[in-house]
């Protein structure tokens, strides 16, 4: 049997299998009543804010794009600049469909919330699939294409080159993703988060009303945000780590293995997504009175032990070489280890958690101090996780292994995408219920969604640092054989310079979004107070607010901040590149050490600073309206671009970094020298 031809065509076939499971999940979900003509209203506004911020938002990024892939066919060929546009395109169609489907579940979801948990938790958790379908649906179907279209050009040639080919062109297809991606995160990250920080800050602080009190100017464009950041942004966000894990696999497992090295990457995230599929069906409450968390757990332990058992049988049977399934386990291990990392430091409840929020009696201060301290502990404990994944896949199989040890921990993406949209759509029927006024079992079950919801979303996020760090690792490893650098050593001078720039290249990156959220936020709450002031009646129930005005600011707040951090990341490995390649490495090992440190530090003690807040919320330390409340807000507020728009934008940006090193590699050889 010619194991070429069956990748060819299982690969694309379990990627459309994905893509149709993804299609009936949405036709069923569009099914469910959108219930009363006000809960209807509440959701048509999120719905037309957030697909008009969209729409905005490809009308910039899209003339980039075709810059940028002119650039690319000019001066590296046709090919990498038709798979650098193929990578955009998936990427933007899975942030646009992924937020099409959450908009139009968060009503549905708030309407079954009347008959109880079970149907409830079905409609947000089957809209979470779809997005996750996507994700490794077209993740999977991008790279299987330019397989095919490789195979059918050069098989003539010989299976070498017809591997040699289509990994070449492969890294355009990762650039275009990334690329994207960081569009889609830095965009999505400041409207969310310069929406929420002025609706809290008026909101809950000066005026003591609840989050999504329909009083509140800026609730509904704290809804949208919920969509744009955590929908949009992380879907493209981890489809482009899930496209550069098989990227690197396959270029280094044909560098050791040959063929079948190129083709067991496909096989395994085949099996991958097959189990994802399985996961899902597992999902289903027992009982009204079961914690909505215990479903979804159940269906990702299933998920990944059964990705387990496919990674090893392909190791054994294709590879004959049992230690890229260790590899590959171990990267499974290592996302398991980090999720309860995460849930530990982060998590409702926890030890941590309390300590924040009992330092906030004392008031914001040290409520900011005890944050900060517990970010701090959590990031070296999460650095050492990756550092484990890293050596034991370079143990195991060197460079090859980190690429499997990469795919490992993103085997199971497809469930794990479907819990992280869960939280947003669950945040938004909960929201919806309050503004409605809807009242029996909807409260108590949307509100327990929430929770739940709230925790998947702060263990995804732990999930993408770490697979976005053990992805650039793996980059960093494809440079070497791009360059043919063995080593580099940071005892000379310029590469010791490289070093520090790239280790410095993630606090600029972050200060421009930090400070986009800090100026957005003012303006929206001035808007805010303006309306409060000038519109009478508002706080009475008498009179509505004008939403539009506070979407209208932070859409433009999102758009103005697009380019800059983007031209900054593409043009500074070039510049350092003029140093030479081994430079040009220290470099990339800046960027990689300290943006994952920091992605951690800011996504644990964003985390931490927002549970903290809900733990008192819940009726602890003093409860809602509090001193000891008004100062966990403020570490709240503090934390949110942290959380929601800096740290998970450096994901996107530390690999960029790598690919376009990879992509100027050759040159860098040519006409500088190592």
């Amino acid at each position: 049997m010619d194991i070429q031809l069956v990748a060819l065509f299982v690969a694309p076939i379990t990627s459309i299998i994905a893509l149709a499971y993804g299609f009936f999940l949405t036709k069923r979900i569009l099914k469910d009543s959108e219930g009363s003509p006000k809960l209807q209203q509440i959701g048509r506004a999120v719905r037309d804010g957030a697909m008009s911020y969209l729409k905005k938002q490809f009308s910039v990024v899209f003339p980039v794009m075709a810059v940028l892939a002119a650039i690319i066919a000019l001066t590296l060929g046709g090919g990498v600049a038709v798979t650098f546009l193929m990578g955009a395109i998936f990427s933007a169609i899975i942030g646009y469909f992924g937020m099409w489907i959450a908009v139009r579940a968060n009503v549905r979801t708030a309407n079954n919330a009347i008959k109880g948990l079970s149907p409830a938790l079905k409609t947000a958790f089957g809209a979470g699939t779809v997005n996750g379908m996507l994700v490794v649906g077209l993740g999977l179907l991008g790279v299987s294409l330019i397989y095919m279209w490789s195979y059918f050009t050069f098989i003539d040639l010989g299976a070498d080159v017809v591997a040699k080919n289509a990994t070449s062109v492969l890294v355009g297809y990762g650039f275009g993703a990334a690329l994207l991606a960081l569009f889609m995160r830095v965009g999505g990250g400041i409207f969310t988060k310069a929406a929420d920080v002025g609706a809290d800050l008026v909101g809950k602080v000066e005026k003591g009303i609840p989050e999504d009190d329909p009083r509140n100017p800026a609730t509904i464009a704290d809804n949208v945000g919920d969509n744009v950041g955590d929908c949009a942004g992380m879907a493209a966000d981890v489809f482009e780590s899930y496209a550069l894990t098989i990227v690197a696999a396959m270029i280094l497992g044909g560098a050791i293995f040959g063929l079948a090295g190129v083709v067991f990457p496909l096989l395994a995230r085949s099996g991958a997504i097959l189990t994802s599929i399985l996961g899902t069906f597992f999902v289903k409450a027992k009982s009204e009175k079961e914690s909505a968390l215990k479903p979804l757990i159940r269906g990702f332990i299933v998920s990944a032990v059964a990705a387990v058992v496919i990674f090893m049988a392909l190791a054994v049977f294709l590879l004959k070489e049992p230690r890229a399934g260790y590899a590959a386990v171990s990267g499974i291990i290592s996302m398991l280890a980090l999720l309860y990392l995460t849930k530990y430091y982060t998590g409702p409840g926890e030890k941590p958690i309390v300590a924040i929020a009992k330092a906030s009696k004392t008031g914001a201060g040290t409520n900011l101090i005890a944050g900060m301290s517990i970010g701090m502990e959590s990031t070296f404990f999460s650095v050492l996780i990756i550092a484990a994944t890293i050596f034991a896949g370079y143990f195991l199989l060197g460079f090859y292994g980190i690429a499997l040890a990469g795919m490992g921990m993103l085997a199971t993406t497809g469930i794990i995408m479907s819990l992280d949209t869960f939280g947003p759509i669950s945040d938004n029927a909960q929201g919806m219920v309050e503004m409605a006024g809807l009242t029996g079992k909807a409260p108590k079950v949307t509100g327990d969604l929430d929770a739940v919801g709230n925790t998947t979303k702060a263990l995804t996020k732990g999930f993408a640092v770490g697979s976005a760090a053990v992805a650039a690792s793996s980059l960093f490893a494809t440079y070497f054989e791009a360059t043919g650098l063995t080593s580099i050593d940071i005892a000379i001078p310029k590469v010791f310079i490289g070093l520090l720039i790239g280790g410095s290249l993630p606090f600029l990156f972050s200060s421009r979004l930090i400070g986009s959220v800090g100026r957005a936020a003012f303006e929206v709450v001035e808007e805010v107070r303006r309306q409060f002031r000038e519109i009478k009646g508002i706080m009475e129930g008498k009179a509505l607010p004008d939403y539009s005005k506070a979407i209208a600011i932070v859409t433009a707040a999102a758009q103005k901040e697009l380019i800059i951090p983007a031209a900054i990341v593409v043009t500074l490995p070039v510049i350092v590149s003029l140093l030479g390649a081994e430079a040009l490495g220290g470099f990339l090992g800046g960027v990689v050490a300290v943006g994952l440190m920091l992605a951690f530090y800011m996504c644990n003690t964003g985390g931490a600073w927002d549970n903290a807040k809900k733990y008192i919320e819940d009726g602890n330390m003093g409860g809602k309206g509090s001193d000891t409340h008004k100062a966990a807000v403020v570490g709240d507020t503090v934390g949110d671009p942290l959380k929601d728009t800096a740290g998970p934008a450096l994901n996107p940006m530390m690999k960029i970094v790598q690919i376009v090193a990879l992509l100027i590699a050759p040159f860098v050889i040519k006409f500088i020298g190592q």
